[in-house]
């Protein structure tokens, strides 16, 4: 395995620990236990928790990130768009793991300066992309006349995080099912 693939597999053994236990549970010593690896081996990978704990919050961001790169394209626009929104949102364990992993991480980067700066990074990165798929929808005539699109695009960003949000937090009460229609009821608003 290369040092890239370790690095991940530790980040993974974090984010198990993270759902577990919550991440008050992650240390370097629990992270190499929870790998099967030692702590000497893990501390070659990472020089301090704060880097492994910084690193798997990138690397949640980056997973679904590059979703939505190879992203391909089904020529429906609409659908395209519902589509790549689903990718953002917990539909299935690896989205849901990732969600749940997120929320921790949002948490404590309250009073973690180099995590706060990642999150504004993510946050920034995911308003461009709503506003982009709006913009997408506009310029194939699927929007409403004067539609302001940087209010439309907080709102939608707002949804879908707090849709995501509802379900990690009360996962029988925001099916995945319900987040999907209301994206839909939601861009049906949207449309001429």
């Amino acid at each position: 395995m290369n040092h890239d693939d370790r690095r991940k597999q530790l980040a993974e053994a974090a984010w198990r620990i993270i759902r577990r236990e919550g991440l008050e549970a992650v240390s370097v010593r629990n992270v190499a236990k929870e790998a099967g690896m030692s702590l000497g081996s893990l501390r070659h990978y990472f020089a301090s928790q704060a880097d492994l704990l910084v690193f798997s919050m990138k690397l949640v961001s980056e997973r679904s990130y590059s979703r939505t790169l190879s992203f391909e394209e089904t020529g429906d626009p609409r659908k395209d768009v519902e589509l790549l929104i689903s990718e953002l949102m917990p539909l299935d364990e690896e989205r849901r793991a990732e969600g749940e992993v997120w929320l921790a991480f949002v948490g404590n980067a309250v009073i973690d300066p180099e995590m706060q700066a990642l999150k504004y990074e993510v946050h920034n990165r995911l308003h461009e992309a709503f506003r982009g798929m709006l913009e997408y929808l506009a310029a194939h005539h699927l929007l409403k006349e004067g539609l302001d699109l940087a209010v439309e695009s907080k709102r939608l960003h707002a949804l879908v995080d707090g849709l995501v949000v509802h379900n990690i937090i009360y996962p029988e009460l925001m099916t995945p099912e319900e987040m999907v229609q209301q994206v839909t009821v939601h861009l049906d608003s949207l449309k001429k």
